[in-house]
């Protein structure tokens, strides 16, 4: 099997983790993971296996140093 690294849900882009998980509870186990992290999360069912997506929303970006000279 050869997941697609990137799917969408409902128009957003979630990423793979890259783990194919033998179990639904192995792939919800990890999924729950990653939402105590504050993802967003998609379990699929693919060939007898699941795998789990994930997205997180930027809501902050922080620059660091001196802007560059106009």
């Amino acid at each position: 099997m050869e997941p697609e690294s990137v799917r969408f849900f409902e128009d957003e882009k979630f990423m793979w983790d890259g783990e194919i998980y033998e179990t639904r509870d192995a792939a919800e186990a990890r999924r729950k993971e990653y939402e105590a992290e504050n993802f967003q999360t998609q379990v699929v069912e693919a060939e007898n296996a699941y795998l789990v997506y994930s997205r997180r929303v930027v809501k902050e970006v922080v620059v660091e140093g001196e802007p560059p000279p106009a």
